[in-house]
């Protein structure tokens, strides 16, 4: 396994231009897919999961028309769920898989209201979990059907996405739904292709029968949750540190840290199209409900730190399904840079102490993971991160744009 050693680093300051939005990307490979019309995509995020998606579609058509595919769709959750709920109401025989971990990651709650439509999917291994079978199935247009909103908000986005194909109909989430603002992603874009949802709360989404159609052009903003990276990055190391292609206009959740960084008491800017932070830690600690901002929110924990007390992130339960079970996965790593933490089934505490100095640590094949430890190195001490290719998810080029506002 390839490995990488950071720091010692004390400083972080500069302009970092943010590849495109990973949710924004898939989303929009996907309706433009669906749609009618050419649809011109700028900004496009060029990553893992936007490559499996764009070879999925290239295997499918676009439009879609090809009633007979097998898919590897990686670990990918923004291409498998989205293609799951498509491919189910398109009438044709399909096998989809991915990686290891992505056989781990459930689906039943999706698989569940799809069968209540009358669609026919087979889980080819575990009960509940990819790979799946997709059969022909008998739809009927303009259902009522149900899914659970607390296990992944994905599920309700993929839901959306697919309804027009079968003439529409309303979702009924049970439960609280969720990672909300990720679902307004998908309400926007759907706005964009041409199909209004009418939203009752978040508990009820009306959704037409009428077709996509394409916009022309589609500009993929810059990726918010890569954008908290830098961000953090400027409030530990001093800063400024400003990043360009996601700001005050954006459609994305993840702008929302720049509130974890206020309440950490760094000095936050912002314009249309680009957020500047800046700081020194000690950092105010915090007690947050981050549900809201989960991926971000893996950010949050790396920044406690460099807190001045016990940092408390809760409600972040869906973190135990993500690429891996980061709420583990950061527990074991930040104990063994130093903190005190305890984690429990929807919450992580972290008490900050004397930074160890020389720790390798390990990245679960979650880029998520090693982008965020990477700001350990801010503390003055040497980090290795282990696997860091594992950043290839989203931001192939993360480690060599924080070397460059990181001295």
């Amino acid at each position: 396994m390839s490995s990488l050693e950071l720091g010692p680093l004390r400083r972080a300051a500069g302009t970092v231009r943010l590849p495109g939005s990973k949710s924004i990307s898939n989303r929009v490979l996907l309706l433009a897919a669906l749609a009618q019309g050419r649809t011109d995509v700028r900004g496009l995020l060029d990553a893992d999961d936007t490559r499996v998606m764009r070879e999925a579609l290239g295997k499918l058509g676009t439009p879609i028309r090809a009633k007979q595919a097998e898919l590897f769709l990686g670990n990918a959750g923004t291409a498998f769920r989205p293609l799951t709920a498509v491919l189910a109401l398109s009438g044709g025989e399909y096998r989809l898989s991915g990686v290891a971990r992505m056989h781990e990651r459930p689906i039943r709650d999706l698989v569940d209201a799809l069968r209540g439509m009358g669609a026919r999917i087979d889980y080819l291994g575990e009960e509940g979990y990819p790979p799946l079978a997709i059969h022909p199935g008998s739809i009927a247009a303009g259902q009522t059907l149900k899914v659970r909103g607390d296990v992944s908000s994905q599920y309700v986005s993929a839901l959306l996405m697919a309804l027009p194909l079968a003439g529409g109909g309303t979702i009924e989430v049970e439960g609280e739904l969720i990672s909300k603002p990720y679902v307004e992603i998908t309400l926007n874009l759907m706005r964009h292709f041409g199909v209004e949802v009418a939203r009752h709360g978040w508990s009820r989404f009306a959704v037409p029968g009428s077709p996509y159609v394409s916009p022309g052009m589609v500009f993929v903003e810059g990726d918010a949750s890569s954008a908290s990276y830098f961000l953090a990055a400027g409030a530990i190391g001093g800063g400024p540190v400003r990043v360009e292609g996601v700001g005050r206009g954006s459609i994305q959740g993840d702008v929302r840290f720049t509130e974890v960084l206020e309440k950490m008491g760094a000095r936050v800017a912002m314009g249309e199209d680009w957020i500047e932070a800046s700081g020194r830690a000690p950092l105010r600690a915090f007690d947050l409900d981050l549900n809201h901002i989960p991926d971000a929110a893996m950010t949050a924990a790396a920044m406690a730190l460099f807190a001045d007390g016990t940092c408390s992130l809760r409600n972040i339960a869906s973190w135990r399904v993500k690429e891996t079970d980061r709420i583990a996965a950061m527990a074991a790593e930040l104990g063994k840079l130093g903190a005190g933490v305890e984690a429990g089934a929807d919450y992580l505490k972290v008490t900050p102490h004397r930074l160890n100095a020389g720790i390798a640590v390990d990245t679960y094949d979650d880029h998520r993971m090693a982008m965020s430890l990477s700001l350990a190195a801010l503390g003055g001490v040497a980090v290795r991160i282990n696997d860091p290719d594992c950043v290839a998810k989203t931001f192939p080029d993360y480690f060599r744009v924080f070397a460059r506002i990181a001295q």
